[in-house]
């Protein structure tokens, strides 16, 4: 009878590893210490919209899945991924989330990748990375990457899914589904 643990932890000792280690959070008080971020930036005029709910459940328990933020531009997901998120990840679970936005992403990637925890900003917005005739879909490899090393991905883009499936393939968004929570961010802009 084969004993997987074993067998696993040998293949881990060669550096084979087909298990990831996923990144867990809990913050607590979830909701309320959400609310509080978004007051401190967005100060009198901050509302609470109905797809915070879902960020909250996120940052409760991640089940070791990153946040795809998808939807209508100005509905606070820059706000909310790029400056709450990585505050409240460092303050109750001191966990650093590496933060870029999708041309950073491009022109470092190597750099990227070597991050556990990373928030990627306005995903779709870039183009094929070329240096030195070197062809790279940026946001395909970081997700592959992603799911083998299990990498916490932060994304927020203005494109829907289907956008995202033109632009990456069916294989980029399929891996993406299985190690992110999507959360669809509608409405009219909250930007004044």
């Amino acid at each position: 009878m084969v004993d997987f643990k074993k067998a696993l932890s040998n293949l881990a000792d060669i550096g084979f590893n087909p298990v990831p280690n996923r990144v867990v959070i809990s913050v607590p008080d979830a909701k309320v210490a959400l609310w509080k971020g978004i007051r401190f930036f967005a100060g009198d005029s901050a509302s609470w919209q109905p797809e915070y709910n879902e960020v909250a459940k996120w940052l409760t328990g991640n089940k070791g899945r990153g946040l795809l933020c998808i939807g209508n531009c100005g509905r606070g997901k820059t706000l909310i991924c790029g400056k709450i998120i990585p505050v409240l990840l460092n303050y109750h679970c001191c966990k650093v989330v590496s933060c870029y936005d999708a041309q950073q992403l491009n022109a470092n990637l190597d750099a990227v990748k070597q991050k556990h925890i990373v928030y990627i900003d306005d995903i779709g917005t870039e183009f094929l990375s070329v240096k030195y005739g070197e062809r790279r879909l940026s946001f395909a490899e970081l997700v592959d990457e992603a799911e083998k090393k299990g990498k916490l991905l932060i994304i927020s883009t203005n494109l829907s899914l289907s956008e995202l499936q033109q632009k990456y393939g069916e294989r980029t968004v399929d891996r993406l589904r299985a190690i992110t929570t999507p959360v669809l961010f509608k409405g009219d802009s909250l930007r004044k």
